[in-house]
């Protein structure tokens, strides 16, 4: 017979080593998403206010579209 007891040992062991790494990567994905916000913003900034209220519009428009989906796909 296979000696089971040490399967769930490993299995919990490369579940806090992936818990140890998880906050290390949503930090270098939140500081990409950061960079390329601000890198977007400023060249959009540079087009004009015209397309800074449109981009405004768009951007709380997905805002508001992403929230009632959220909602009405969570219960």
């Amino acid at each position: 017979m296979d000696d089971v007891s040490r399967f769930p040992v490993a299995t919990l062991a490369a579940d806090t080593l992936l818990g140890l790494l998880l906050p290390f990567w949503q930090l270098v994905i939140a500081a990409f998403v950061v960079f390329v916000v601000a890198a977007s913003v400023g060249r959009l900034a540079r087009r004009g206010r015209s397309r800074m209220t449109t981009a405004l519009l768009i951007t709380a428009a997905a805002i508001a579209g992403f929230t009632v989906l959220g909602v009405l796909l969570e219960s």
